[in-house]
């Protein structure tokens, strides 16, 4: 069986442009991530509570889109819709440059998640659509390469240019340009005949796969933590690690521990082995960031990049691909939106609370709260999550 799967080609034209695709998005939204926060303080005096509630409104209008989007995919032609929905999200950033006041800006970045919400949707699922179908859960991993790609340039360049320039109209303009890029990948992409869901009766299971539910709350659960150290590692770090400009250095290792893990999980994917490698990766959550929290030296905070980026690599492609073998074909829109709605609702939640929790104690105590998340999920996935995929899956 492993034999056969192997023969069948993955990276063909259309999966390379779909990879492309993916990694300019993130490219893109990596470049403003780390330092949005420095842009708020620097340029509107904005205090902690307020960066993480501007911020945390692209994740929420993200997250509201999410369920009308796998809907939205299932239901109509995907290539146009895709095209449409990153030409919209790309334009953005050219509004980021022009934005004069904090309230523009704030509505502009709450606007932008709702298009980043659609276009993500669209792409990956446009990604496992041309993906044959033997090779889906290492196809899915392979894909998820390209956000960690973009996750090791991305914050590096920004940084870079933020400490070396200080002009933050260049890091809005690299977001555009590498935008642009992605859009004509997927503009290049020849999309193959889909199970539509059209014709269908409109239920709630279009728009949310209700299957999905128990391994949501566990993304959920096990994305807090990671909203809280994507937005506010670089001020951690200079706060309360007291490393001045080393925070491109830390998502560099990070994302290599997020391709490292991938490609050593690629043979356990393949053969079906999800609930192992997510098992896996929890462990390395909850050892990297007790170095991130607890051990607060420069070779620990690099360390715990690493570990930490080791067990996302292997928790995120295992539970993308659990949610589209509890989904029948034409759910498979519905499944992505559903697997990025929970990991936006963990995501989101905190980007928001890891500000208000920073400004009333410190981000230490942000991380703590989001660990105790990290170990709660982990229970729960032990005596809830992996029994309820494994009689419940479809494939």
């Amino acid at each position: 069986m492993y034999t056969t799967q192997t023969r069948e080609k993955l990276w063909t034209s259309n999966f390379i442009l779909a990879f492309l695709g993916n990694f300019s998005i993130f490219f893109a939204f990596y470049l403003l991530l780390p330092v949005l926060p420095f842009y708020l303080i620097e340029k509107f005096n904005a205090d902690s509570a307020l960066i993480g509630t501007i911020l945390a409104s692209y994740t929420l209008t993200a997250l509201l889109t999410r369920p009308f989007s796998g809907f939205l995919v299932d239901y109509f032609s995907r290539k146009p819709l895709l095209v449409t929905c990153y030409f919209v999200f790309v334009g953005f950033f050219a509004g980021y440059i022009v934005a004069g006041t904090l309230l523009l800006f704030a509505i502009l970045r709450a606007v932008h998640g709702f298009s980043f919400g659609m276009v993500t949707v669209s792409n990956s699922t446009m990604a496992i659509d041309v993906m044959p179908s033997s090779r889906r859960n290492v196809g899915i991993g392979y894909y998820g390469l390209s956000t960690n790609i973009a996750m090791a340039l991305s914050p590096t360049l920004s940084l870079f240019l933020h400490d070396n320039y200080g002009n933050y109209d260049y890091i809005f303009l690299c977001s555009l340009l590498t935008g642009t890029f992605g859009l004509i990948c997927v503009s290049l992409i020849k999309a193959p005949e889909k199970i539509t869901s059209a014709g269908e009766p409109i239920s709630l299971d279009r728009f949310f796969l209700l299957k999905g539910i128990p391994a949501g709350i566990n993304i959920a659960l096990l994305s807090f933590i990671y909203g809280i150290m994507s937005t506010y590692v670089a001020i951690y770090g200079e706060q309360e690690v007291h490393i001045k400009s080393g925070t491109g250095f830390f998502f560099m290792l990070m994302a290599f521990g997020l391709i490292t893990s991938r490609l050593l999980s690629a043979g356990q994917m393949n053969r079906g082995h999800l609930t192992r490698t997510i098992l896996l990766g929890i462990l390395f959550m909850i050892t990297g960031f007790s170095c991130f929290i607890f051990l607060k030296t420069i070779h620990f905070f690099y360390l715990s990049a690493f570990l930490i980026g080791m067990s996302y690599g292997f928790v995120c492609p295992a539970f993308q691909a659990m949610f589209i073998n509890l989904a029948r074909h034409n759910q498979r829109g519905t499944a992505n939106s559903t697997y990025l709605t929970c990991w936006d609702i963990g995501l989101g939640a905190g980007v928001f609370l890891g500000g208000y929790i920073a400004k009333a104690s410190n981000y230490t105590t942000a991380y703590l709260v989001g660990l105790g998340l990290v170990i709660l999920g982990l229970i729960l996935f032990q005596t809830l999550t992996a029994s309820y995929y494994t009689r419940h899956k479809l494939r």
